[in-house]
């Protein structure tokens, strides 16, 4: 991922009044066009898991098949990780298309079954419930993140020792096992995760935030929000069937 300055804007020091005003009005284009291309790529992403999780929620027989088939579970996690790894690690994989889109809906289609996977474990209620609650959280998050003055991109340190400590926290959950643990580890990974969906947006939006993501990196930056908003959903609904134990 290419991370960088955000250009400057009409108050910088690029020569003329025109020269600036033109420069800016063409990173304005590129930015809302590039913002345009991210949130249409994380849109299909979110149906094909909606998809997935519907049909492995109600479709009986699905959920019958999945739980007696739990190695399908483990190819589609070394697959996301092996995808993972490519787009984040490989420049050429996530900068050139077709090969960007094949990685990604590779990536999209086994995170979407091991989404599918866990919420056949849940009941119908609890898994829908939990779905509203997401779209209503990342919708608030990310109109926040358009509208806030505060600069969130600038965090990058500090949400990553939250998360080696959510890490951390995740591993001791396994030995202490409880509701009260798994309720405040939960709530800690959805806090956490919020925080990365506003990071991550203002790294998308540029403008006079301290940095952005480079508008040809559309792959990466739809991956990081389809991430975020995942990771969200996935606490909430632990928190919601901790709730109801």
């Amino acid at each position: 991922m290419m991370i960088q300055p955000a250009y400057p804007g009409p108050g910088g020091s690029l020569g003329e009044d025109a020269d600036v005003k033109g420069f800016d009005f063409n990173e304005q284009s590129i930015r809302k066009s590039f913002i345009r291309k991210v949130y249409s790529i994380l849109m299909c992403q979110l149906l094909v898991t909606m998809a997935f999780i519907t049909l492995f929620v109600y479709h009986q027989p699905t959920k019958l098949w999945v739980r007696t088939h739990t190695y399908l579970f483990w190819i589609a996690f070394v697959i996301v990780f092996v995808c993972l790894i490519a787009m984040a690690c490989c420049e050429s994989v996530r900068r050139q298309a077709p090969m960007n889109f094949i990685f990604l809906g590779i990536f999209t289609v086994a995170e979407s079954f091991m989404l599918g996977v866990t919420s056949s474990m849940y009941d119908s209620d609890a898994v829908m419930m939990a779905v509203g609650i997401t779209a209503a959280v990342c919708l608030a998050l990310t109109l926040f993140a358009f509208q806030s003055r505060w600069d969130f991109t600038a965090m990058g340190g500090v949400l990553l020792c939250a998360t080696v400590v959510l890490l951390l926290f995740g591993i001791i959950a396994i030995f202490v096992r409880g509701k009260t643990m798994t309720l405040v580890y939960a709530s800690l990974g959805a806090l956490i995760f919020s925080l990365y969906l506003i990071y991550d947006t203002q790294l998308m939006m540029g403008g006079k935030h301290k940095y952005s993501i480079s508008p040809e990196e559309y792959i990466f930056a739809a991956l990081n929000l389809y991430l975020d908003v995942v990771n969200i959903f996935i606490y909430i609904l632990t928190i919601i069937g901790a709730a109801k134990d």
